[in-house]
């Protein structure tokens, strides 16, 4: 069942830990490609100078992160490449889980012909961690790029969220990756993963 729209209308924290589990759906070149979610990172512009929306900041950029929870923020960065986020909590007040890996769970030759340029058989046992444990990684894997911005989780199209109704795990809470900049911030304990999938990017 694809996760309604109310979900997303809560903070980035209580979000990024409870879609843990879930499902991301991908519609592309013809396939519908499925994976669960498994690590995510909050970011909120009130307080976190880690955020693209630090102290309320909008530009053309960040304009989708004042929009009403439940749409994707994509952005780009180094100039290579794209990052997936869900934008959280009410119109202006700018939060956003990035999902920084996610679990493939089907079409795994399709994945590993668009990362590797080989079958899922023929890779080695890295590359096949390495297909979408990281932003970057499973936004190459599913082809994500700006396009997809503003596009809405709880509608289906050919990107949204479904809910699993049978999660069992734990899960691990800890800082997060490559926001050294961010002075305090970089400290928060933002970032939520499940424990000892091998998916995850930084344990």
């Amino acid at each position: 069942m694809i996760i309604e729209k109310d979900f997303y209308q809560r903070d980035a924290l209580t979000v990024a830990k409870e879609i843990l589990g879930d499902y991301l759906v991908r519609e592309v070149d013809g396939r519908r490609i499925k994976s669960i979610i498994v690590e995510t990172e909050s970011y909120i512009g009130a307080s976190d100078k880690a955020c693209h929306a630090y102290n309320y900041k909008k530009t053309e950029r960040t304009k989708p992160l004042f929009e009403e929870g439940g749409i994707a923020y994509v952005y780009f960065i180094y100039g290579l490449y794209h990052c997936l986020n869900i934008v959280t909590n009410i119109k202006d007040e700018p939060e956003a889980v990035l999902i920084r890996a996610v679990e493939p769970i089907d079409n795994l030759d399709y994945l590993s012909n668009v990362r590797f340029n080989k079958s899922y058989d023929e890779l080695t046992k890295s590359q096949k961690k390495n297909l979408t444990n990281g932003p970057s990684k499973l936004c190459t894997a599913l082809n994500i790029t700006k396009k997809e911005n503003y596009m809405e989780f709880y509608k289906e199209g050919i990107l949204y969220i479904e809910s699993n109704p049978n999660k069992n795990f734990e899960i691990v809470e800890t800082t997060r990756i490559g926001i050294d900049y961010a002075e305090e911030a970089k400290d928060f304990p933002w970032r939520f993963y499940i424990k000892d999938n091998m998916y995850v990017s930084k344990k």
